[in-house]
């Protein structure tokens, strides 16, 4: 008995102290995220909702006015990734801007990076991008009326729940985000989806990818939904590796002409809808299997 007692005793330290050493981390790694956010951000938006938002903001060349895209970033917040696919979409003719949707953190940890989304209310966030809409729409040299928002990973989830709350949103495109496969919920989408998918992500089922697909054409929402064979979730990351070409250089093409569409044509009718914001509990097993991508699956050999 006593043998078992010290095993016991033993393997409960050994259990604590990797408790305290992840805690440990994970303050750690918030610690240096403004410093992160320093060499990513260069625009602050007023938010009446809360503190001033940091974001980048890219602009082509011209007076404009333009059409203009709000950016979402991925599960580790704004980065230099999101920034470089900010400036490449500014040269294609789109004010766009990135905001930081966890405020004034960062992560480049994963453990951290679950925390900042188990951390941030869904409502905050949504209330954070009324705030860069609003912003975003009262600039001269932006068209009110031809924005659109995209998104990448958590980005690509977050880009579509705003989309159902925001009637004035003209196009939403969804980088592999978490779907919603609720007719009913979809209908309040004001404009054309397109999303990415793909076929080798571990964190979002094929099956789930083709319900989206159906419960989108029942609400009568115009939409394109691609699914990459063989691609693992995060598969279109820097624009440096967009232009190497293969699938991320495919997917980002048909972003360039699904924006053109619904962003540089003239208006089309738009949907008569009403907003619903999909706003829901924290998606324990969604999130999990996401960072279990990041951490252990092919998304993690490509940070």
């Amino acid at each position: 008995m006593r043998i078992v007692k010290r095993v016991l005793i033993g393997l409960g330290l050994v259990v604590l102290a990797l408790v305290v050493l992840l805690a440990g981390s994970v303050v750690v790694d918030g610690l240096l995220g403004g410093n992160r956010l320093d060499a990513a951000a260069n625009t602050r938006i007023p938010n009446a909702g809360g503190p001033e938002l940091r974001a980048y903001v890219a602009r082509p060349a011209g007076p404009g006015p333009h059409p203009a895209v709000i950016m979402i970033h991925a599960f580790l917040g704004l980065d230099q990734e999101t920034v470089g696919k900010a400036e490449a979409l500014a040269q294609e003719g789109y004010v766009v801007v990135a905001p930081n949707l966890f405020r004034d953190s960062t992560a480049r940890w994963v453990p951290r990076a679950i925390y900042q989304i188990a951390s941030t209310p869904q409502e905050q966030i949504l209330g954070d991008l009324d705030a860069v809409f609003a912003w975003l729409a009262s600039q001269p040299d932006v068209k009110p009326d031809r924005i659109g928002v995209m998104g990448f990973c958590f980005g690509g989830g977050i880009s579509l729940r705003y989309s159902l709350s925001n009637a004035r949103l003209a196009a939403t495109a969804v980088f592999y985000g978490s779907p919603v496969t609720d007719a009913n919920q979809l209908q309040s989408l004001p404009g054309p989806v397109l999303g990415i998918f793909g076929g080798a992500d571990q964190s979002i089922p094929v099956s789930q990818v083709q319900a989206f697909e159906a419960a989108l054409n029942d609400a009568g929402v115009p939409n394109k939904i691609s699914i990459y064979e063989g691609q693992p979730h995060a598969f279109v990351r820097s624009i440096e590796e967009i232009r190497q070409g293969g699938p991320p250089a495919e997917a980002w093409n048909e972003v360039l002409a699904f924006l053109k569409q619904t962003l540089q044509a003239s208006p089309s009718s738009s949907r008569e809808v009403t907003p619903s914001p999909a706003a829901g509990d924290f998606a324990w097993g969604y999130y999990l299997r996401l960072a279990y991508e990041h951490a252990f699956g092919a998304a993690a050999h490509r940070h």
